[in-house]
Order: C-alpha cells, then sequence, then structure tokens
C-alpha cells in the first residue's frame, strides 16, 4: 500500500530541486527522503527524477504525477493544519451589547483583566434584542424586555433619574423652595442655571420634567455634549446641573465633585436587567461579567 509521505516527500523533492532542500522542508534527515522516493519509484514502477550533480530533475512521468497529485496534497495539509489537536486552549469571545455610558463606568477599565476575548457592540436597545435573539451577541444590559421566546432576564440593579449639579453650583436657595413644593417657582430656579445635555439622548430630561411638571421642558440645555460621561467630567468640581441616572456619578459624588440637586416629586426609576439566550455555551464567561456589573454598581 502507498504511504502518503511518499507523495508529501516527492512533492517536496520536485519544488526544492534537491534532497536536501526536500529534507529541510519536511524536517526530516536526508536519508528518510532517499528512502521515501525509492519506494514511491519501486511502487510505481518507473523513475520519477534524473539524478545530477547539482539538482534533481523531474522525468516526464514525474511532472504528470506531480501535476495530478499537488492540489490534492495541498488540500490535504491545510486540513491537516486547520483540524490538528492543540495544546493550546482555544480563548472564547463573547460579544456584549449595552450603552455606551454602562460600558464606560462600569466594564471598560475590567476587559485587560478577563481572560477570554470581549466584543462590544452599542446601539438602540430594540437592535440589542434582536441581535441577542439570532446570537449576533451572547448578553446584553438593557431596561428593556422584548418577547422573544428564547431570551430571558435577570433584574440586577435600579437606576434612578435624578438632577445633579457641580459642586461649585450654589444650592441653598433651591433647597428652600423644595420644602414650599411650589412647581412654578423651582421651574424657573431651574431653567435659569447653566445646562448640559447629551447629544445622544434627551430622553431622561424630557421624561423627568413631564413627570414633575406635566408638561415638556420648554428650554434648551446650554451646552451640548457627546455623551453622559461629558456631563460627569464638565460638572465635576463646577457649576452646572444635569437629568442623567445617578450611578453614573457615584464616584463623583462619593469625593466630593458633584451633588444629588433633586430625586423629583415622583421618583423615576428603571430596572436593569441581563438579557441572555435561554442556553448559551458561554455561560461561564456571562457570570463572570455579570458580576463585575453586580460589583460595580452596587
Amino acid at each position: 500500500m502507498v504511504n502518503f509521505e511518499w507523495f508529501r516527500t516527492f512533492k517536496a523533492i520536485y519544488e526544492t530541486g534537491s534532497l536536501t532542500g526536500a529534507a529541510e522542508t519536511l524536517f526530516i534527515s536526508q536519508p528518510g527522503v532517499s528512502l521515501h522516493l525509492s519506494s514511491l519509484e519501486s511502487y510505481v514502477g518507473y523513475k520519477l527524477f534524473d539524478r545530477t550533480s547539482r539538482k534533481m530533475v523531474s522525468t516526464e512521468r514525474g511532472k504528470i504525477l506531480y501535476n495530478y497529485i499537488q492540489e490534492s496534497i495541498c488540500k490535504l495539509e491545510e486540513a491537516e493544519r486547520h483540524f490538528h489537536k492543540s495544546t493550546e486552549k482555544d480563548v472564547p469571545t463573547i460579544s456584549i451589547g449595552m450603552c455606551f455610558e454602562t460600558f464606560q463606568f462600569t466594564l471598560e477599565s475590567y476587559l485587560p483583566t478577563l481572560p477570554f476575548n470581549v466584543i462590544i457592540k452599542f446601539g438602540e436597545y430594540p437592535e440589542m434584542l434582536a441581535d441577542l435573539d439570532s446570537g449576533i451577541l451572547d448578553l446584553i444590559v438593557t431596561p428593556h424586555k422584548g418577547d422573544y421566546k428564547t431570551l430571558e432576564y435577570k433584574p440586577f440593579f435600579k437606576e434612578r433619574i435624578v438632577v445633579l449639579a457641580g459642586a461649585q453650583t450654589p444650592t441653598a436657595a433651591f433647597n428652600e423652595l423644595l420644602k414650599t413644593k411650589d412647581l412654578n417657582q423651582i421651574q424657573t430656579w431651574l431653567k435659569a442655571q447653566t445646562w448640559y445635555g447629551s447629544s445622544g439622548d434627551m430622553e431622561h430630561l424630557r421624561r423627568f420634567w413631564h413627570i414633575n411638571f406635566g408638561k415638556r421642558p420648554d428650554f434648551k440645555p446650554n451646552f451640548i455634549v457627546p455623551n453622559m460621561g461629558s456631563i460627569i467630567r464638565c460638572l465635576s468640581d463646577g457649576k452646572g446641573i444635569a437629568v442623567i441616572p445617578d450611578f453614573l456619578s457615584k464616584k463623583e459624588r462619593d469625593s466630593g465633585n458633584i451633588k444629588l440637586l433633586w430625586e423629583g416629586y415622583n421618583l423615576i426609576e428603571n430596572t436593569l436587567y441581563f438579557g441572555t439566550r435561554k442556553k448559551s455555551i458561554y455561560a461561564e464567561q456571562i457570570a463572570m461579567i455579570q458580576g463585575i456589573f453586580e460589583r460595580e454598581m452596587v
């Protein structure tokens, strides 16, 4: 029976033009190359190379054999490389969807410590839910639940939408107004302040204003910045106010650079959920990510 290694050695001799070159290519000894070649020539019944002092010259039958087997051997070698059992453990990759601010204030600093690969995707929540259901995403952090039968949701945090102020913002007069519950005066004071808003999401301001004052805000922020992280940095140890989720400013409030101005007479809370498929091969990795969020958002 013919040995596949004979054909591999024949191909290496044909392409390098010498026994030495074939031995170096295949990482075997030159006597081993000679043995493979003589065995193959005995099997096919004719010479495949004419031996000269400088190189091995293919015979006509050798050329025909090379053209016949070359493509097949390449495919077999490619298959061998692709399916060869590796001693290295494959590193899994999981894809996670969430809003930019949630990523920045919770998971971003942990990425270098994770023992697996992560792809982060930002987008609208309906799109994230669809991507989770279709397998594009493995985990999402969302305040909205969809009607997909393959998905499940685990509540882990309640975010509160509040009015925050920079530490240098004078707030004594406002605190006195809150005691009176005079909505007109409270609105007047708030609208007279320097406001920051996000170009990506003004829904928090509109919702807070409508729930507490019964109408849409009739003013525009003084400064529109890229995202809520920018708002936090602008407010920090400065003047101005903004309506954003409270957890985004936890570190700054703990350090005294930002203060909680008002939670509203009618509280606005959103429950955040981990959304996953009911069956996932990445359960271990997902649990690790969930643990980070639960620690960071306490």
